[in-house]
C-alpha cells in the first residue's frame, strides 16, 4: 500500500486528532452538563463541511461509498450503530427536559452526527437552564 500525504489523508488524520482531543477532554472534565456552545459549534462546522462535500461531489455518492466494498458497508453499519447508541444514551435526558423526541429522532436519522450534535447542544442548554433556576 502506497499512502501519499494527499489533502484527503490530511483531512482523515486531522479528524482522528480532533477526536482524540475531544475524547481526552471528555475523560478529564468532570462537569455535569456538557457545553451547549461547543456542541452547537461542532454541529454547525460539520454541517458546513457536509454541505461543501455535497456541493462538490453530490449526494448519491454516499450510496456508492457505502456499497462499493465490505469496508463501505462496515462503515455504514458503524455509523448506524453509533447514532443508535447516541440516541439510546441521550433520549432519557432529552425526554426529561421536554424535548420533542420523535422530531429530534427524525433529524438525527436524516443527518447522523450533525443532528446528534445539535440535539446534544439543545439538551445541554436546557439542562444548564434548569440547573440555573435551582
Amino acid at each position: 500500500m502506497n499512502l501519499t500525504l494527499s489533502p484527503l489523508v490530511i483531512l482523515f488524520a486531522s479528524g482522528f486528532l480532533v477526536a482524540l482531543v475531544a475524547i481526552a477532554s471528555i475523560l478529564l472534565n468532570d462537569q455535569k452538563v456538557g457545553s451547549a456552545a461547543l456542541a452547537a459549534a461542532l454541529a454547525a462546522g460539520f454541517a458546513a463541511y457536509t454541505a461543501g462535500t455535497i456541493y462538490a461531489e453530490g449526494l448519491l455518492v454516499v450510496l456508492t461509498n457505502q456499497t462499493s466494498n465490505l469496508w463501505g458497508v462496515q462503515v455504514w453499519w458503524d455509523l448506524l450503530i453509533a447514532i443508535t447508541i447516541g440516541l439510546f444514551l441521550i433520549a432519557p435526558r432529552a425526554r426529561a427536559q421536554g424535548m420533542n423526541l420523535p422530531l429530534w429522532t427524525v433529524f438525527v436519522v436524516a443527518t447522523a452526527s450533525i443532528g446528534l450534535l445539535a440535539m446534544a447542544a439543545r439538551l445541554f442548554w436546557l439542562e444548564q437552564a434548569a440547573t440555573s433556576k435551582v
